[in-house]
């Protein structure tokens, strides 16, 4: 089974390298991955919904949804599977942004895109073909940019948008244990 994945990983990163790359593309992937990093585009958009009062429960939303990302992708899985990342064996100078640091399984920037996608879709449905293409593009930059496994893009997107439905889920109970105590 390792072989299969190693195998399915490898073909799929080959095939980016060596069909997509071009120099206006790369420099499309990096300003998406640099949306992504630290899920900046995304507490950005959380702290925008926050000041308005109608958005703010979509705000609070994002927010534990981030949350839950962070501490089940960034501070517990990645520290279970410790895989290192694609670009670990090729040369720094390779490479079109700095080597990111820590371990590769699962993509922070996928989970914290799906995570906010998946929300922001739940409260602005008119919104969700946009969002939901940029968090496909960020997710998309860390396979161009060779600092993640398609199967650590995959993991990360099936986290966030579970991290996406529990987050509404908690949001939800809250509000309807609020309404039920009235």
């Amino acid at each position: 089974m390792t072989n299969f994945i190693h195998n399915f990983d490898a073909s799929i990163l080959l095939f980016i390298k060596n069909n997509m790359h071009n120099s206006l593309i790369d420099k499309l992937m990096i300003f998406f991955t640099s949306l992504g990093n630290a899920g900046t585009v995304w507490i950005v958009s959380a702290l925008a919904l926050l000041i308005n009062k109608r958005t703010r429960k979509a705000g609070y939303t994002v927010v534990i949804a981030l949350l839950l990302g962070y501490i089940f992708g960034d501070c517990i899985l990645k520290n279970i599977v410790h895989r290192l990342r694609p670009c670990t064996y090729i040369l720094q100078s390779q490479l079109l942004i700095s080597k990111p640091a820590g371990y590769s399984f699962p993509s922070g920037h996928s989970g914290s895109s799906f995570a906010a996608a998946g929300v922001i879709s739940k409260y602005f449905k008119k919104t969700s073909i946009g969002v939901y293409i940029v968090a496909f593009l960020i997710a998309f930059s860390r396979l161009y940019l060779y600092v993640h496994y398609p199967t650590d893009v995959l993991a990360g997107i099936v986290l966030g948008i579970i991290c996406s439905r529990v987050a509404i889920y908690i949001v939800c109970i809250k509000d309807y244990r609020r309404e039920c105590s009235k």
